[in-house]
């Protein structure tokens, strides 16, 4: 599956220029910035462009057909929790995807995770952070015994995942009992989806978020310039920088309203689950830009046998992948855990994985291995939460949210595919 993109010298990760070479060549103005981005975008490289034209669109077209509910502080806190596991999902699948492998089980996974979650707490008495680390320690071991499979013995990813995409579910059904629920009332872990960080704290929080990135964004700038290496005018990275402070500040400000139904009580405040997603996506986008196992990553999905010449372990690759999409399938599992107060010998089944890879897909990560980010699960299952949750406000019909959801990851798989091989032509 996965593409002949690098070389053996660049599978061992970026080159570094002759002094002053990379920027005399490049065209450090915003004319020259825009020419670049266009260039990319002939040359096949979409990037998150399709998954942001498709929030945007889908906002507008919801909030002009439910103009009073859509954007309410209240149903925009229910899509961002509604989203929170199929983005951690979708997350961990992206290591997965970047080798041009697939994992079928992902998010059987994650129901048997919280299987595990909901057995320790309830049946066991233990304490939460031994059910959470429990569960958690469940995935890893399941993706460790997934990786081996693909890795070790040579099994077709597609094939392994497959066939534990059926027996996953077998061991949730034992956990759970047949047509059984397990209802979960730890605090701690009902709070994730159902409570909210109070409002002062939030507001610290965002600014902090807003704060950090400007810096992180001008200090690389800044180095870069320093090593007259290639970098963007200051202009556009102060516009970046405000954009993103404005998204922030935005969604704090909506989210910190009191959208309770009654004045009785007060319901205002972040849910938790929002800065855990955010706390995870910081940690997956720093392992696969700023380390060399992420360098690593892309290489053997761009070419696994140039990787292989250059000396990474492949092997040792692969089976990692998999043991951190399984780690992540059960950190979704305790989030849905968490939002359902309950788990049902079907958790995890269902659409559970189509969402996630439709959502990685969405996002901008190739089917074909090679390239992705983490932000393409969130970006992808904002698209996925929008839809399902519009067409709830709208009323429609159950059988066309499948079918307008599939049409969406067929198109986002198309638009893969067809840039994929206007990269290769541009070659």
């Amino acid at each position: 599956m996965s593409s002949n993109t690098l070389t053996a010298a660049e599978a061992s990760g970026p080159q570094k220029p002759a002094a002053g070479f990379e920027g005399d060549r490049q065209d450090n103005t915003v004319g020259g910035a825009v020419r670049g981005y266009l260039d990319k975008l002939r040359g096949g490289d979409l990037g998150a462009l399709p998954a942001v034209l498709g929030i945007i669109t889908l906002g507008i077209l919801f909030t002009v057909l439910r103009p009073g509910t859509f954007l309410s502080p209240i149903n925009l806190a229910n899509l961002a929790v509604q989203a929170t596991p199929i983005i951690v999902l979708a997350m961990g699948l992206v290591f997965v995807l970047l080798l041009g492998e697939i994992d079928l089980s992902a998010g059987v996974v994650s129901g048997v995770c919280s299987a595990v979650l909901a057995q320790l707490l309830v049946q066991g008495g233990f304490s939460w952070p031994v059910a959470v680390l429990a569960a958690i320690a469940a995935g890893a071991v399941i993706g460790l015994f997934t990786g081996s499979l693909v890795g070790m013995v040579g099994i077709p990813s597609f094939v392994v995942t497959l066939a534990l995409f059926l027996g996953w579910q077998g061991v949730t059904l034992r956990l759970i009992g047949q047509g059984g629920t397990v209802p979960v009332r730890e605090p701690v872990i009902r709070a994730l989806a159902n409570e909210n960080v109070p409002v002062t704290i939030g507001w610290v929080l965002a600014v902090l978020v807003a704060v950090a990135y400007a810096v992180i964004e001008l200090w690389r700038w800044r180095a870069k310039k320093a090593k007259d290496l290639a970098h963007q005018p200051l202009l556009l990275v102060v516009v970046r920088v405000v954009l993103m402070a404005v998204v922030v500040l935005g969604v704090t400000a909506i989210l910190n309203q009191d959208r309770a139904l009654s004045a009785a009580i007060e319901l205002a405040g972040i849910p938790y689950a929002i800065p855990l997603v955010i706390l995870l996506l910081l940690v997956v986008t720093f392992v696969l830009s700023r380390t060399s196992f992420g360098r690593h990553m892309y290489a053997v999905g761009g070419n696994a046998e140039a990787a292989r010449r250059a000396g990474i372990n492949v092997t040792r690759i692969r089976v990692l992948a998999f043991v951190i999409s399984s780690s992540l399938a059960a950190v979704s599992g305790i989030l849905a855990t968490s939002r359902l107060s309950s788990v049902t010998p079907d958790a995890g089944a269902g659409n559970t994985l189509l969402y996630a890879v439709g959502a990685a897909v969405i996002g901008g990560t190739s089917l074909f291995g090679g390239r992705g980010r983490a932000r393409d699960a969130l970006l992808g299952g904002l698209v996925i939460a929008i839809i399902a949750n519009g067409l709830g406000l709208l009323g429609v019909a159950a059988y066309l949210n499948f079918v307008i959801t599939g049409g969406v990851l067929l198109l986002a798989a198309s638009v893969d595919a067809l840039a994929r091989r206007r990269a290769a032509t541009a070659r």
